[in-house]
This record gives C-alpha cells, structure tokens and sequence, in this order.
C-alpha cells in the first residue's frame, strides 16, 4: 500500500482512539499530525477536549493543536488556511501529512473547498430571522422558494436553520446558495486524499467513553474549569461549549452532585459521538472503514 504521495485524513467517533492510531501511523510512513478537532485548537481546555499530551507524541510533530485563544472566533475557514499551510510545509519535509479528528465540516472544507460567500452584516442576518419568527417557517419556507424555486430539491420545509441561511444569502448577494456553492473549489484534488473513518463497535464505544469520563475527572478537569471560568470567556465562544464545562460548572455552584459528574458527561459525550457517525454516514460514503480491531492489521500490510 503506497501513501507516500497521500494525504491522509482520519475521522471517527470521539475516544475511538484517532489520536493513537494517527501516531502509530506517522512511525510507520514518516509522517506529521494535523489536528483536525475544533475543540483542540483552543489552548484554554486540555483534558476535557482530550488534547494529545506531548508526553504522549512519540517524537512525533504535532500540528494546530492548543495554540488559539478562547476569546477569539476561530472559523472553518481559518482552520482550513492553517491546514493546508500546514499540509504544504510537511510536503516540502518530504515527510507525510496524517490529519486526524472528529470534525466532519473541517473534512468537507479541505476535500471539497469551503464556499466563499461574502460576509453577511448581523444587522442584515437579525433582520432575516425577525421575518421569520414573525411570520413562521411554514411562510418563510414558501417565500423562500418564490425567490429560489431552486432549493426545493436541496432544503425540506422543515430546516429553518438551512431556510434562513438560504434566504439571506439569496436576499443579500442577489445570487442563489447553490451558485455559490458551484464556485466552490478545493486547493486539492481527490486523488489526493486517503480518507479513513475509524469503526467502533457502538457498545465498546460507550464503554470507553465511561472510562474516559471518569479519567477525565480524576486527571483534574474540575480545577480545569475552575481555572477556565476565570478567564470570564463568553458563554457564546465555541470553546465554552466544550462538553464538561456546563456540567462541572453546575458541580461548583453546588448545584449538581460530584459523583454525578462523569455520568453527565458521558451521556453528553456520547450524544456527540452519535451526531459523528451520523455525518460520516451522511457525508463520507466513499471513505474506507477499518474496524477498530482491525488497526493493527493495517499498520501491518503498509
């Protein structure tokens, strides 16, 4: 199996052991990790975004992970101008590229390109969402097609988010969503790209979620949040919508129960768990999928 010229791309359900994997691979084919995990490019959280230790990276160099600041925007479109910088630089090592995570847009954006829509003013976007909290979906919906028959076949009539995206698009631009999304363009080609989902069994899955929350609890994520709530980061910024934050937070406003904490983030975790492989069957059909037994078997054949 020859990947030297690859780019590849691992994806997978939160602790299906990606971050392993990717390093016992990067031995194996000389290779640099990319992280591909909105969550771990904030340097605000370690454990409870289960960032890679560098105790843990095996000489291997780790790229984009811990290096963003909680307070500021990171976007998928910042995300995938590091990446492919990133990307290029490894190239030019002569070494391998591996990116892992469980960001499923991050994936989409560097594969398929992200679309380029001019920015939209929020006074603009409060105003389309007043019209349709006004007028309801069911109307919103109608007078979206009138102006954009198109979408029809791309947005149900029941999603309001892609409704409102779509209306506001069409209303600022005066160009159709799916115009847009025709100009899209990646920086790669397909060819370029091996694309591997990691395949855990659903019942092993939430087992080792189980145990990974309770680690979690015991390697400090309490004093984590403690510290992470005094940086006073909106409530609105992506990193405080980390999984464990709420829950812990509840714990040190003595409204939650200490022994409670790791079955809440478990059930929480494995929630997001469900939503990841619910994109992967949605939106990486032609990805190859190794069951986590199998690993070591792949290692083995390159």
């Amino acid at each position: 199996m020859d990947l030297k010229s690859k780019i590849i791309l691992i994806y997978g359900p939160t602790a299906s052991g990606k971050s392993n994997f990717a390093i016992q691979l990067a031995k194996k084919i000389k290779g640099e990790i990319v992280n591909a995990d909105s969550m771990q490019v904030y340097k605000d959280l370690k454990i409870l975004t289960a960032r890679p230790l560098k105790k843990y990276h095996q000489n291997i160099r780790h790229h984009l992970y811990g290096f963003h600041n909680g307070k500021k925007i990171f976007s998928t479109g910042d995300w995938l101008k590091l990446a492919t910088k990133k990307i290029d630089e490894i190239k030019r090592r002569k070494k391998i590229p591996i990116l892992v995570g469980g960001t499923g847009l991050y994936y989409k954006a560097l594969v398929d390109g992200l679309v380029k829509i001019p920015t939209i003013p929020s006074t603009f976007r409060n105003k389309i969402r007043k019209l349709h909290k006004n007028i309801g979906q069911k109307t919103f919906y109608k007078n979206l097609l009138k102006n954009d028959p198109a979408l029809i076949d791309y947005i149900k009539s029941t999603d309001t988010q892609r409704s409102i995206r779509a209306y506001e698009v069409k209303m600022f631009t005066n160009k159709s969503i799916l115009r847009w999304y025709k100009c899209t363009k990646s920086n790669f080609k397909k060819k370029d790209f091996y694309k591997i989902i990691i395949d855990f069994p659903r019942q092993e899955l939430i087992e080792q979620i189980n145990a990974r929350s309770i680690k979690m609890i015991e390697k400090g994520a309490i004093s984590e949040v403690k510290n992470f709530l005094k940086l006073k980061i909106s409530k609105d910024k992506s990193i405080s919508k980390a999984i464990g934050v709420y829950e812990i937070k509840e714990y040190l406003n003595k409204s939650a129960v200490k022994d409670d904490l790791a079955d809440k983030i478990s059930i929480k975790t494995r929630q997001y768990a469900k939503r990841q492989v619910t994109w992967a069957r949605g939106h990486m059909a032609g990805w190859k999928k190794i069951n986590k037994n199998r690993l070591k078997n792949f290692l083995k054949k390159i």
